[in-house]
């Protein structure tokens, strides 16, 4: 029997991988502009997919973002200069 070290098999198997990726790349960016942005949109929308725990991180903050904002309007919170909260938190770490 002829074994390949795992080294080897996995890299063989990568290099397969690539070869079908830059293929299908190839085959893909032969297609009209129409189909390739229509592509693309959903690439990228498949990246920006939060899992269930980033959604529920994503709510909370958001949750937190109106608390913060109805107390701003309603006159309990103060408004702070970004700039200076930058310096203070910096002052505060070094």
């Amino acid at each position: 029997m002829n074994h390949l070290p795992i080294k080897a098999t996995r890299h063989r198997w990568y290099n397969r991988v690539m070869d079908s990726l830059e293929d299908l790349t190839k085959e893909l960016l032969g297609l009209p502009l129409d189909q390739r942005a229509t592509l693309a949109e959903k690439l990228l929308a498949s990246l920006e997919t939060l899992n269930p725990e980033e959604q529920e991180l994503e709510q909370i903050w958001a949750a937190e973002a109106e608390r913060r904002f109805r107390g701003y309007q309603d006159g309990k919170i103060e408004a702070i200069d970004g700039p200076l909260v930058h310096r203070q938190v910096l002052t505060e770490i070094e």
